[in-house]
């Protein structure tokens, strides 16, 4: 439920069909071209459909779960575009797959949709292609269960994902920054929009000069929000052997890589358990750490 919307499962296709030709063909059809013909296929009365309504009762928003357990159709109105109208529509398809016991679902993203699936745990794997002349990425989640990260893409997924789902604070232990992860715009981009809606970043670094050499842009940012980010260097024995690397949030998501200088490992976003595991692990590390002093503004 948001303001202004409120999203209803409709599993009878016979009930769904007006509003799912109002929406879909406004947004496949006359805005992005898709042929009429391959809009409304043969699997529409096989699958489960959602829809979004306005308080007025128009049709805003439609997602649907196909027999092969995909996510498809998903499709907003322009005007409702940025208002969560799309991440009520995907929270509403989980938690129809939970209940309907599937344990791994897939979707065909388009790319620019990429960023609202990983914030739910969606990791991209395969290539990129073409589908009704529209460029699509696949990516899976794995329900209830750690999710594999094998490539640098599901890697930057996995963080998006871990960002995305902190409440107040993050806390992210790292070697020396992750070039190719950490210095990604679309990371940086989020880790801005976390610290100015009052997140807190806090990072511990096994080697601080690396990404001071390297001109890391999370330290400008850094620089530019000071009370959002705090940086500390490890510095004790005990901690030094560590090998691993892993962000966690205040809530149940993580991404952790056994070994800190490689991208693959695994993440979840609603693994309490480990959470709760690596935060403890970080906090007395934390306690432990210097304080980055070299990081602050002019330091560089």
């Amino acid at each position: 439920m948001s303001a202004g919307f409120q999203v209803v499962a409709v599993l009878d296709y016979a009930a769904a069909l007006p509003a799912l030709r109002q929406v879909r063909e406004t947004v496949f059809v006359q805005e992005q071209n898709v042929p009429a013909e391959l809009e409304l296929d043969a699997h529409d009365p096989l699958c489960q459909h959602v829809v979004a309504f306005a308080d007025d009762g128009t049709p805003i928003g439609t997602g649907r779960l196909t027999p092969d357990r995909r996510i498809g159709r998903m499709a907003v109105l322009a005007p409702w575009r940025g208002r969560g109208v799309g991440e009520a529509l995907l929270a509403a398809l989980l938690q129809r797959a939970g209940e309907l016991g599937w344990r791994e679902i897939t979707l065909h993203a388009q790319l620019p949709a990429q960023r609202l699936y990983a914030r739910h745990g969606f990791l991209p794997y395969g290539e990129r292609f073409f589908e009704a002349g529209i460029e699509h990425r696949s990516m899976r989640l794995l329900l209830g269960a750690a999710n594999p990260v094998e490539t640098r893409d599901a890697a930057l997924a996995a963080m998006l994902g871990v960002i995305a789902g902190a409440r107040r604070g993050l806390s992210i232990y790292s070697r020396e920054l992750d070039p190719g992860l950490l210095d990604r715009p679309e990371v940086t981009t989020a880790l801005h929009r976390f610290a100015t809606g009052g997140g807190v970043t806090r990072i511990v670094l096994h080697d601080p000069a690396a990404p001071q050499r390297a001109l890391a842009p999370l330290i400008g940012l850094a620089q530019r929000l000071p009370s959002a980010f705090a940086f500390r260097a490890i510095e004790e024995p005990v901690d030094q052997t560590y090998a691993s690397a892993y962000a966690v949030n205040d809530r149940d998501g993580w991404y952790y890589r056994t070994l800190g200088n490689r991208f693959d490992g695994e993440t979840r976003l609603d693994g309490g358990p480990r959470a709760r595991q690596l935060r403890a692990h970080f906090d007395p590390v934390w306690e432990r750490a210097r304080p980055c002093s070299e990081y602050r503004a002019l330091g560089i």
